[in-house]
């Protein structure tokens, strides 16, 4: 089973990579940008063949590694 997990910054987090992003897009001329966040994806395959475990196995390592709960959020999305 694969996994995909995104991570991304909360509202009110400053973003400055995200920043960075939008002012190097409209010095590129591309205009009519709100805000650009960043965040990082993760592709991970397990060897579960249950949901449910694979799903409970996912969010554990995000909470313990792959996101700073406290200032990200995180999305699972479990692919066959």
């Amino acid at each position: 089973m694969k996994a995909r997990v995104t991570v991304t910054l909360k509202n009110g987090v400053l973003d400055p990579q995200g920043k960075a992003i939008e002012n190097s897009l409209n010095a590129l001329g591309f205009d009519g940008l709100n805000s650009v966040r960043q965040g990082k994806i993760f592709d991970i395959e397990l060897t579960d063949q249950d949901k449910n475990s694979a799903n409970e196995k996912i969010k554990h390592m995000c909470e313990k590694l792959l996101a700073n709960t406290v200032i990200e959020n995180y999305t699972v999305e479990l692919i066959e």
